[in-house]
């Protein structure tokens, strides 16, 4: 189903990494506290397409079975402690980016220039910075920003200044916070907007932290709270188009929970109390890896129905459709560190992260037929790089190098193993990174 692209080596610990929303763009936070945004290898041409193109950009930009460049568009450090979470703004002009130093940047998504900061609101119980843990886009006026103490603040970007076409901040006010769960938010899902929304953006979420459900309202607050699932769940994605259940009120609309415990529990949209379906995922003797990255297939993209990419605490990523509920096939991102994050780019090409390493894969290539297959998923081998980045100057901070112990809270979203364990190097030349001094 799906095949190495390139392997991209990363000085240092992948935190967060996010997807621009319109072009073949990847941006990464790591935990040095560096920030880098990547352009992506350009997509491959149809398999069988005529390209009678004359056009140099094509020549350059890439091969014609899309093997080609990673280019950095721009690097730096950005935060004084590690670089949390990060976020596109619902055009992709922006990037947020929030830090364990207490700081949210907002940066011009093109250069990388910071044009606004936020302080988070400190913790009130301590009077300290409370580190974020999660940032999310809701839409073009509303960001939401969760933190350690498990504040969910919302910052509208109207009043605030901050909008599709605007990034400036006059405010570092939330107009609202909210506390869904009694600790971090692990994930946050959007719902689909009503059919008598006007606008087509969300104003309904839900999110997963310790061992609850919540769903929070934009203009209501906290609307519903789980009841307590006794495991730890860690990852969220809405799906849509699932067969309904006849004679019932099932609209085929499902909340998809990665736990702790290697189990998928699927929850029906509007009955939030407690979970509908579970499908097991990882059986691994002593408990289940940690599912720690949700994602579903874009339509187009692999064997067909509804299937969704789970990432693991064991550094696979598992395939399981929907409907069968079963796993259907399996990659491997690192045989040592876990998947922390994974999504799709705009050419429904599959970017994973975990460890000190990002990769990118796409869909299986039959070479003889020239077309594309539903095939055996080939696994990967990881890769190592002692190489370090160096900052473009593209922020205004001066900062010496330093990282956050994550203590706790990264122990409970994965189990490491083997840290001694040596990887293997990929000798294949056909991809080639600039920039990554």
């Amino acid at each position: 189903m799906f095949d190495t692209l390139c392997t991209l080596p990363l000085s240092s610990e992948l935190f967060s990494h996010a997807i621009h929303p319109n072009e073949p763009v990847l941006a990464v936070g790591l935990s040095s506290g560096h920030v880098a945004s990547l352009r992506l290898p350009a997509e491959p041409h149809e398999p069988g397409a005529d390209d009678d193109d004359d056009d140099e950009d094509d020549e350059d930009s890439s091969s014609p079975n899309g093997l080609g460049y990673i280019d950095t568009a721009w690097r730096t450090r950005r935060h004084k402690g590690s670089c949390r979470s990060l976020a596109f703004a619902h055009d992709g002009t922006a990037l947020f980016s929030a830090g364990t130093d207490g700081i949210v940047k907002t940066a011009d998504a093109e250069t990388g220039r910071v044009v606004s900061k936020i302080a988070v609101p400190l913790d009130p119980s301590t009077g300290e910075v409370d580190e974020p843990s999660l940032l999310h886009v809701l839409g073009p006026q509303t960001l939401l920003l969760a933190t350690d103490s498990s504040a969910l603040h919302l910052y509208d970007m109207r009043i605030s200044g901050q909008t599709s076409t605007s990034t400036k901040f006059t405010s570092s006010k939330p107009q609202q916070t909210h506390h869904p769960h009694a600790d971090y938010i692990t994930s946050l899902t959007p719902l689909p907007p009503s059919e008598a929304s006007t606008s087509g953006f969300s104003k309904q979420w839900v999110s997963t932290g310790d061992t609850t459900l919540a769903v929070t309202d934009l203009r209501r607050g906290v609307l519903v709270r789980s009841e307590d699932q006794e495991e730890i769940l860690l990852s969220s994605c809405f799906v849509s188009g699932l067969p309904a259940r006849k004679g019932g009120t099932s609209k085929g609309e499902k909340l998809i929970v990665g736990g702790g415990d290697g189990v998928l529990t699927l929850w029906e949209k509007g009955v939030w109390d407690d979970q509908d379906e579970r499908i097991i995922v990882d059986r691994s003797a002593g408990g289940g890896e940690s599912l720690d990255a949700l994602k579903m297939l874009p339509d187009g993209v692999g064997p067909g129905g509804k299937v969704v990419a789970v990432g693991m605490g064991s550094g696979q990523v598992r395939f399981v459709k929907l409907g069968m509920n079963k796993v259907i096939g399996e990659i491997q991102h690192d045989e040592v560190e876990g998947v922390i994050s994974l999504d799709f780019d705009v050419g429904g090409r599959l970017v994973t992260g975990g460890g000190s390493t990002i990769k990118v894969w796409h869909e299986k290539v039959d070479e003889d037929n020239g077309g594309y297959v539903d095939g055996k998923m080939k696994r990967s081998h990881g890769i190592d790089s002692d190489e370090d980045e160096k900052s473009d100057g593209s922020d205004d901070s001066a900062a010496e190098d330093s990282s956050d112990d994550e203590g706790d809270r990264k122990r409970r979203k994965k189990r490491k193993r083997g840290k001694g364990k040596e990887k293997t190097v990929v000798k294949d030349t056909n991809f080639a990174f600039t920039g990554m001094d």
